[in-house]
């Protein structure tokens, strides 16, 4: 019997379809490929609401008091979020007069201090949200992957050649503040963007050796059920992997700008932080990757291991079985693919619960992309289309698209906004371009 504190917690969630029998849960599987298509009249519109939607939220411009050029924004709050707008760089690409995604980048970069800190989040003034001595106040650092993104379309080497010093800056801050001697790195909860999963041991208690949290803004956000005190014990794998991803998309950008000082110093790091974590976190008995904590794995699992693909760490001989838990219909492959948690957890929640189950755009998009990397093209394109389908008939259900969706269930999550483009935009607009259109 699953523990009764976690069962009575999802069931005052919503989540009453907790309990989901092997054999029901078998039927929702079993739809066949070819029934994942949707017909041309509806993609169209799909196509057509997800962009006006996202010109809807472009704001900033001359009279406003932080942000001077016009910008496509998440629209999630009055602040301006460092991941999302990265990933809304992910489907803005394809129309970058009309939704002015570089000014977004460049926000942050005018933002961004002496030091090379970039916060994850500012607010409307321009200020940050988070103090720079947390790690709270560093999300997933794509911004050199949002460039590539808008490069990959609009080829603009004299762009590139401007933002890659900020990048540089930024690269070499986060090298330095959270780099640890095992050339892992840690983080956040919170900044790591998936804001509720719990990232520490099971039972760990506040032993004092983490950073401690100086809420900034503390009428806003009680973040003291995050445990703000877990990060320098730990190691994450979501982070490291990101970190070398970085590393490469600096190392091509280094290439095309000319800056070729640095290309070997990337390849270097890069190697190295891909020999640690296959050293330190690869788990051959179970075929997956963990989080660390006072050296030790944290056999806990998330979405976030799957950044070692589309970073290409993962060596060939490893790829299948840490697939096959992302694959596995008991795991992070539901009837709404991929779960950002996997339902072999606890926790899990089938109607979403925020982080603790439900299909996110990025995660998806990022797993996508990292199975094209490392060569699993097939299957890259299976996720595309039945992700594309499943967003598909939300939206024919409910007229708009949603900030994540439950895993379980073709319906938003039970703790989701609505008119979300926002980066849920990257199924109707970028998916379609890369796999669905004829």
């Amino acid at each position: 019997m699953p523990n009764r504190k976690i069962f009575l917690k999802q069931m005052a969630l919503g989540s009453v379809g907790l309990f989901i029998s092997p054999s029901l849960m078998s039927l929702l599987q079993t739809q066949n490929e070819d029934d994942y298509s949707v017909p041309v009249e509806l993609q169209q519109e799909l196509y057509a609401a997800a962009l006006r939607i996202a010109k809807s939220k472009v704001r900033g411009g001359p009279a406003d008091p932080a942000y001077k050029k016009p910008y496509t924004d998440a629209a999630f709050s009055s602040n301006i979020f460092l991941w999302d707008t990265c990933f809304i760089a992910a489907y803005a690409k394809y129309h970058q007069q009309e939704l002015p995604v570089a000014n977004a980048l460049d926000n942050f970069y005018n933002l961004q201090d002496a030091d090379g800190f970039i916060s994850r989040e500012y607010t409307k003034e321009g200020k940050t949200m988070w103090p720079k001595e947390h790690p709270v106040s560093i999300n997933p650092p794509l911004l050199a992957f949002a460039e590539l993104e808008l490069h990959s379309q609009q080829p603009n080497p004299v762009r590139l050649k401007k933002v890659y010093p900020h990048l540089r800056r930024f690269y070499e801050f986060l090298l330095k503040h959270y780099r640890m001697e095992d050339h892992l790195f840690f983080n956040d909860a919170l900044g790591s963007g998936m804001d509720n999963i719990d990232r520490f041991p099971r039972g760990w208690q506040d032993d004092g050796a983490g950073i401690a949290l100086h809420n900034l803004y503390p009428e806003i956000f009680d973040y003291k059920g995050r445990n703000p005190a877990w990060n320098r014990q730990g190691r994450g794998v979501d982070i490291s992997a990101q970190m070398a991803f970085f590393a490469d998309n600096l190392r091509t950008i280094a290439r095309i700008t000319g800056n070729k000082k640095h290309i070997t110093e990337y390849s270097t790091f890069y190697n190295e932080t891909k020999e640690a974590i296959n050293r330190h976190c690869w788990n051959k008995a179970d075929g997956f990757y963990y989080d660390l904590g006072y050296g030790k794995q944290i056999t806990r699992k998330h979405i976030g291991m799957y950044w070692m693909l589309i970073a290409g760490l993962v060596p060939d001989k490893r790829l299948d079985a840490f697939l096959a838990h992302l694959t596995d219909p008991n795991q992070f492959w539901r009837k709404f693919p991929v779960a950002s948690y996997p339902a072999s957890e606890l926790e899990f929640n089938p109607a979403g619960g925020y982080w603790l189950g439900s299909n996110w755009a990025p995660t998806t998009y990022m797993v996508i992309r990292g199975l094209q990397r490392c060569g699993k093209n097939e299957l890259a394109g299976k996720l595309a289309k039945q992700y594309y389908w499943c967003v598909a008939q939300v939206y024919k259900a409910t007229g708009t698209f949603w900030e994540n969706y439950a895993p379980d269930f073709i319906k938003q999550g039970n703790d989701s906004r609505k008119d979300f483009c926002g980066w849920t935009a990257i199924a109707p607009i970028a998916i379609w371009h890369e796999f669905i259109k004829k």
